[in-house]
């Protein structure tokens, strides 16, 4: 990877990981049914009247944005306005990776290698240790909703995969755009109809998560993967919540202790280690088997943001 477009990856891992504190703050002026509906609709409108349809079959829109939209967003608000710290939420979700390929080995009959079975019990070490250090006093229903958020994220991840959208942008503007509607009834039926109170604070929050986060996001990641396999960019994304972590201590002052730390490493090493192939394949191999690897390592791609 060139060096620009290496600080490119970086940068865009920087601006995910910093969304977290992003939306800890969002929190403090909408409820989190609302909050996620926001962010979608600014998301998909009007962005989906300029980039043309998603390319695939609308079922496949509707799951993926259920999944990824309404379930994995839904909870993680959810579990970060019942008392997940930004920091640590951005560390939690990164099992997702680990989700999705227990998905794929149960829906797509991928095979679960020794190496997946080793990263994912690393990584779900990691989960049992934050689990032990938030201890009974702490908000261990707030944790089990961000673990459900992972779980759903991975979901929608089977959900992309077996889309294969050809334009991963605009499919994404169009799962925002099919999640906006329900999550907005679902947020008057829960919350019930919002006071509107105009808060810059708030304002700037909603405009970062959809904007820059979601929109801007996205679209550096598709020319980030117009350009190189997803093998090299993917493993990028684990930097998120290392400036998750660093931007919320910055920011808001969350502690970051050693057992968060030690848990960090354990999940990040999980995740990355379940994630790679083992490099043992000669250089003389085949074309086709260049190209199936590349193929299963552009899907693979999703599954690391």
């Amino acid at each position: 990877m060139r060096i620009r477009h290496l600080l490119l990856a970086v940068a865009l891992t920087a601006l995910w990981g910093f969304n977290f504190v992003v939306m800890e703050v969002g929190l403090r002026h909408f409820p989190p049914l609302l909050y996620v509906a926001l962010r979608f609709l600014l998301a998909a409108f009007p962005a989906v009247l300029l980039v043309g349809g998603p390319g695939v079959p609308w079922r496949k829109v509707l799951v993926a944005g259920a999944t990824l939209g309404i379930g994995q967003y839904a909870l993680l608000l959810t579990g970060m306005r019942a008392g997940m710290p930004a920091g640590l939420t951005s560390l939690v979700v990164q099992v997702q990776a680990v989700f999705t390929a227990v998905l794929a080995v149960a829906l797509l009959r991928e095979r679960l290698t020794r190496r997946r079975i080793t990263g994912m019990a690393v990584a779900f070490a990691g989960l049992a240790l934050i689990a032990a250090d938030l201890g009974t006093g702490g908000p261990i229903g707030a944790f089990l909703l961000v673990v459900g958020a992972a779980f759903f994220w991975s979901a929608g991840n089977i959900a992309v995969r077996n889309a294969a959208p050809p334009d991963s942008f605009r499919f994404m503007v169009w799962v925002c755009g099919v999640a906006a509607i329900p999550m907005t009834a679902l947020s008057l039926l829960v919350e019930g109809v919002p006071r509107l109170e105009f808060s810059v604070e708030g304002g700037l929050s909603v405009l970062y998560v959809s904007l820059v986060a979601t929109l801007g996001g996205f679209g550096i990641w598709g020319f980030l993967l117009q350009r190189y396999d997803a093998s090299v960019v993917a493993p990028s994304a684990l930097l998120v919540p290392v400036f998750g972590m660093s931007s919320a201590a910055l920011f808001t002052g969350e502690p970051i202790s050693p057992a968060k730390l030690a848990a960090a490493a354990l999940i990040i090493s999980g995740v990355l280690y379940a994630s790679t192939r083992a490099r043992s394949l000669p250089s003389s191999v085949s074309t086709p088997s260049v190209q199936a690897e590349t193929g299963e390592n552009r899907t693979r791609a999703t599954e690391m943001i």
